[in-house]
């Protein structure tokens, strides 16, 4: 398995080198990591601190694990702080984050890679966010007596660790000096293939969002376009949820007024959904102040506002889950929004969670759609209890980064 593992890696920067002249996400990794051990032994040099590493995977991967982040800078002011992205939807949106001293690219995963990062980083201690799992890193920090958390992870029966042929993937874990999960099914599956070393501490972006929640910026332009009328909030649209979305703004925009954040902001997408919304909607970036109000749908073409958005919202509807998966429902479930999303979100707990509660609504089409967005508008109180239930549920989730950080404590006595 690890000749596999190798020969995929290999194959993965080949496929890389190859797409970057065409694809821009493949040409910022590409360039991103150009020259990059330079940059970073540059950047280091004659560093004297102690410095702590912390990994994320993207910018999903960031937010859950900001909270630990700036907890542990309020905590140890006397150490430096490394963060690293494997995308460039993470690295390039968060380079400048201020919660950091030095933010770079993970080199892709090798021997000597690891060995060279390691050398320059010199890290006390590593933190790595949810999904990454790096063999040479890992192996390599274990030789080296570097204590390795994973905090807020979360494991499925159908991943390779759990499977027969999975012993190679399951070395990996034993590497970790603590695994904190999401959940206690996630814990269960580490103690069935003989995972000792872990606890349930929950989920980070639980506190990340009462975070957000206590501190949202005021948007004069979404101010204006409110009106002080309801307002439906459409959070990382891709186009499959514009379409069942579509028949639900007709008939609503003279009552309600709509706010879509798309996932992605290119201006061919930005156009064809200008196109699709009419002469009533409006995008952001040309939006005054003064004449917001005069338009039912406010675009928004940049990237940054959504979890401050939600604070404005009535409703909520989250993309992603007609395509690879939903995306975060807790920037809007902090704010007791009823939340509606399409049939893929089996894979995240929280969005069960919520459905459960009856505070979100699957939906597989629009007239799905309709009748559950019908049922809360116009059933007396209903929305109210989705409201309170939803904030409960928020707030009782909390607590994983004090969890980690008593443990972190004692790491780095």
């Amino acid at each position: 398995m690890k000749l596999l593992y190798d020969i995929g890696l290999k194959a993965y920067q080949a496929a890389i080198a190859l797409a970057a002249p065409f694809h821009q996400k493949a040409k910022l990794m590409q360039t991103g990591r150009a020259e990059q051990f330079e940059r970073m032994a540059q950047k280091l040099q004659g560093n004297t601190v102690p410095v702590v590493w912390f990994h994320c995977a993207s910018l999903g991967e960031f937010e859950q694990g900001r909270p630990v982040i700036e907890a542990f800078r309020e905590e140890f002011p006397g150490y430096k702080v490394v963060l690293t992205f494997f995308s460039p939807s993470g690295y390039e949106v968060r380079k400048n984050y201020a919660g950091a001293d030095y933010i770079f690219y993970l080199p892709l995963d090798s021997q000597s890679n690891a060995k060279r990062f390691l050398d320059i980083v010199q890290p006390k201690l590593a933190v790595f966010v949810k999904y990454e799992f790096w063999h040479y890193y890992l192996q390599t920090m274990q030789e080296r007596a570097i204590p390795v958390l994973s905090i807020s992870a979360i494991f499925r029966p159908d991943q390779v660790f759990f499977k027969p042929y999975g012993g190679f993937n399951r070395s990996m874990l034993q590497r970790f000096t603590h695994i904190y999960t999401q959940n206690e099914a996630s814990l269960k599956l580490l103690q069935g293939i003989g995972i000792a070393k872990a606890s349930v501490a929950g989920d980070t972006r639980f506190d990340r969002v009462l975070q957000t929640a206590a501190s949202v910026k005021t948007i004069p332009e979404v101010e204006a376009f409110a009106q002080g009328k309801e307002v439906f909030m459409v959070g990382s649209s891709w186009p499959a949820d514009i379409e069942v979305l579509l028949p639900l703004i007709q008939k609503h925009r003279q009552g309600i007024q709509f706010i879509i954040a798309p996932h992605e902001i290119h201006e061919s997408g930005i156009s064809q959904l200008m196109q699709q919304l009419g002469e009533s909607a409006v995008r952001f970036s040309q939006a005054k102040e003064a004449d917001a109000g005069r338009y039912n749908v406010l675009v928004i073409d940049n990237i940054g506002m959504l979890s401050s958005l939600y604070s404005y919202g009535t409703y909520a509807y989250i993309g992603g889950a007609f395509g690879k998966g939903l995306h975060n429902t807790l920037e809007a479930a902090v704010f007791g929004l009823p939340l509606f999303f399409g049939p893929k979100f089996e894979k995240f707990q929280e969005a069960k969670d919520l459905v459960q509660l009856g505070c979100a609504f699957p939906i597989n089409n629009a007239e799905e759609l309709m009748q559950a967005f019908e049922r809360v508008h116009n059933t007396p109180g209903l929305r109210q209890g989705i409201t309170d239930k939803e904030k409960t549920y928020v707030h009782e989730q909390a607590g994983a980064t004090a969890k980690i950080m008593a443990d972190v404590r004692q790491l780095l006595k």
